[in-house]
């Protein structure tokens, strides 16, 4: 049988992604149009007719503002997962507004999706170099594990040399799963696959390869991520530098064909079921 590979899901919309903090004030987030509903239930959809189930994690924004999506995507089958409250990058926060962050997300996510939260995801995988305290922050709440490593060198996340795939770590006595985010290493180098811009960037084939790779040679599973906005190609044009909108906007057409045919082709759990299969993720969340 095939590996059985995770499919997870960033909960955010189009506005709050972190390359567009410079161009959209956060003050400004309730008066744009929201586009997250419409996008997420497109996925559902999708899921649904392709039979796979998958991690959501939750901005706690969204579930504040949609406690009804929180509660469909629950009803559905599927994982709910954290993915903060208010999207902003870890290395821009302390300990203490980190942790205010995690509980106001948490409390809004528990509320409205009725199943308890046991994993999170950084805002751009953004556990770097300098905010690796965050994972002692995540111990001492009780997640049971977290999504936010992504050993690659980028210019606004990555934890260049980090271990590659599924680990457990010991933070002040606490037993913490880091799930990082999906890479193959091709002679000395570490390249990211599996999600997001690579996702829609890289040639389709490219990313069946590397995750085919990851499951036949490391004998480890693949850990895809997408984001609701990304099967929305009519959304909302912001103005920002041409980098960010190349970064943003490049194959949003390309999306939604290339993930029904990722889900037809692999086989897809939510990251905490992975993570058991593993026999890494073995408890509940034991709360603080």
């Amino acid at each position: 049988m095939s590996m059985l590979n995770a499919l997870t899901v960033d909960v955010e919309d189009y506005f709050q992604v972190s390359a567009f903090d410079a161009v959209v004030p956060r003050s400004e987030w309730d008066a744009l149009e929201r586009r997250v509903v419409a996008n997420t239930h497109r996925l559902l959809d999708l899921f649904d007719s392709a039979g796979v189930r998958a991690t959501f994690f939750v901005l706690g924004w969204v579930s504040e503002r949609e406690p009804a999506l929180v509660r469909a995507i629950a009803d559905r089958g599927h994982e709910i997962a954290s993915h903060g409250y208010g999207h902003r990058l870890l290395y821009e926060q302390n300990a203490q507004s980190f942790a205010e962050d995690l509980r106001r997300a948490r409390h809004s996510i528990e509320d409205a999706s009725g199943t308890e939260v046991l994993g999170y995801r950084a805002p751009s995988f953004s556990i770097t170099r300098g905010s690796q305290w965050a994972l002692d922050v995540l111990a001492e709440q009780g997640y049971a594990y977290d999504a936010s490593v992504f050993p690659i060198r980028h210019d606004r996340y990555g934890l260049p040399g980090a271990v590659r795939h599924p680990y457990v770590e010991e933070r002040g006595g606490r037993r913490l799963v880091e799930a990082p985010g999906t890479t193959v290493q091709v002679g000395g180098m570490v390249l990211p696959a599996a999600g997001g811009g690579y996702f829609r960037l890289y040639p389709y084939s490219l990313t069946r390869w590397a995750i085919r790779r990851v499951n036949v040679r490391d004998r480890q599973p693949a850990i895809v991520y997408i984001h609701p906005w990304e099967v929305d190609p009519d959304q909302p044009r912001v103005r920002a530098p041409l980098a960010t909108r190349l970064r943003h906007y490049v194959n949003l057409r390309r999306t939604e064909p290339r993930l029904r045919r990722l889900v037809s082709e692999f086989r897809f759990a939510p990251l905490a079921d992975v993570l058991r299969g593993l026999g890494l993720l073995q408890r509940e969340a034991a709360r603080a």
